[in-house]
């Protein structure tokens, strides 16, 4: 009975600590009345959160009734959460508040290294660093190429940088600093991040569809990510979207990887050899965002480009729209930086192929989040299981203090 008792007042604690995360400044009156507790359990609740260091006190607010009351709050700039995306040419690493405001990005790309295990042998290092000079971290969140099998901690396949199937993502960070480290699909931790970020009004409905050097899906479906029996639910990316198409890493044909993603587009500019000069000189992104460039100042064939690519965008979202019926699709990571002649050609394709009150039922926009969504989704992945734990995590910040 007594760990049931504390399982129910953690849970009360989560509750609260999410409202206020949502709302802002609240009084206790509010809290209760919105969350259907008692006014003395809140007073219970919140003392004891304020005990812990995990909210404060404002001073007076305006309550119900014009009666005066006292805010609580939490304060963003309290604890701190790293993120970490690991993509296939590069790793990014940011040092986020609690409110997912990046205070800074690092980069660092795995080709400047012998292998991968000198890459994350580097990511250790770092980490460690960021670590020793801000000790109000309290947690990490690694977002890793999908499928990515949970139960077993491996990434199943990474189309072009098969070396990534070879780590252990668990065994290699579990327990390797003194916070806890949460990892996820990347496209999921990008959901995350829209979910908790993202200025919209879906949050608990919403498909985050990422189209980076990979392409992934994070669907949020009644506030809970659609996860899979092993963690691999949602890859759009190997979709197939032709039967008789191009042979994938993943063993199918004809995946939509193949055709829109990052490395698909850098491929064909190289084959190309004429719309991005030198192209085969430089990193994915760096080519996808010379061809951007060139499409936003009209160059007509970077143009006709950007729009083709658009179309098989628009393949995905008849799969997605389909298969998940979510409210809202967010384009995410590299290629939505083509903007909107792509997000205008892939509508076009949806008009087309999608039951019309589907389709008008469905918003499609590009991600709005100022930072890579899926290193801010990582960080994401740690403040909500701070949300969810947060006498955890009261602990590791006191422990981190040296209180």
């Amino acid at each position: 009975m007594a760990a049931e008792q504390l399982n129910q007042s953690e849970c009360n604690r989560s509750r609260v600590m999410r409202f206020l995360y949502n709302n802002g400044v609240s009084s206790r009156a509010q809290i209760a009345k919105s969350l259907g507790l008692t006014p003395a359990a809140i007073t219970k609740i919140t003392a004891k959160l304020i005990d812990e260091g995990l909210i404060s006190e404002t001073g007076e607010i305006e309550g119900a009734r014009n009666r005066r009351s006292i805010g609580l709050r939490l304060d963003p700039e309290r604890f701190h959460f790293i993120g970490v995306k690991f993509a296939r040419s590069l790793i990014q690493v940011g040092l986020f508040d609690l409110a997912g405001n990046a205070q800074r990005i690092w980069v660092d790309m795995t080709a400047d290294h012998p292998s991968i295990g000198d890459a994350i042998t580097s990511l250790k290092t770092l980490i460690g660093q960021i670590m020793a000079r801000f000790s109000t971290v309290v947690a990490i969140g690694m977002a890793v190429p999908g499928p990515y099998l949970r139960d077993c901690g491996h990434t199943a396949v990474v189309s072009s940088m098969q070396q990534w199937r070879d780590v252990n993502f668990p065994a290699e960070f579990a327990d390797a600093f003194a916070v806890p480290v949460f990892i996820e699909q990347d496209a999921r931790a990008g959901a995350l991040a829209q979910q908790l970020f993202g200025d919209d009004g879906a949050r608990d409905d919403l498909a985050y569809y990422l189209i980076g050097e990979g392409v992934g899906l994070g669907v949020v479906e009644r506030g809970r990510t659609i996860d899979g029996a092993r963690g691999t639910a949602t890859e759009i990316g190997h979709v197939s979207i032709d039967v008789n198409g191009r042979r994938c890493d993943c063993g199918n044909y004809g995946c939509l990887e193949r055709y829109c993603s990052a490395v698909a587009i850098h491929k064909a500019l190289d084959e190309d050899g004429g719309i991005v000069a030198d192209s085969d000189t430089m990193t994915h992104i760096e080519a996808c965002e010379a061809l951007f460039a060139l499409a936003a100042d009209g160059d007509a064939r970077a143009l006709e480009l950007v729009r083709h690519i658009g179309t098989y965008v628009g393949y995905g979202l008849i799969t997605i729209i389909n298969a998940f019926n979510p409210r809202r699709i967010i384009i995410g990571d590299i290629v939505s930086h083509a903007g909107e002649p792509l997000l205008a050609s892939a509508m076009r394709v949806v008009d087309d192929r999608v039951l019309p009150e589907l389709a008008a039922t469905t918003s499609v926009t590009l991600s709005d989040l100022p930072t890579d969504a899926a290193v801010t989704g990582a960080a994401a992945v740690a403040i909500t299981a701070f949300l969810e734990q947060p006498s955890r995590f009261a602990d590791i910040a006191r422990r981190r203090r040296g209180d």
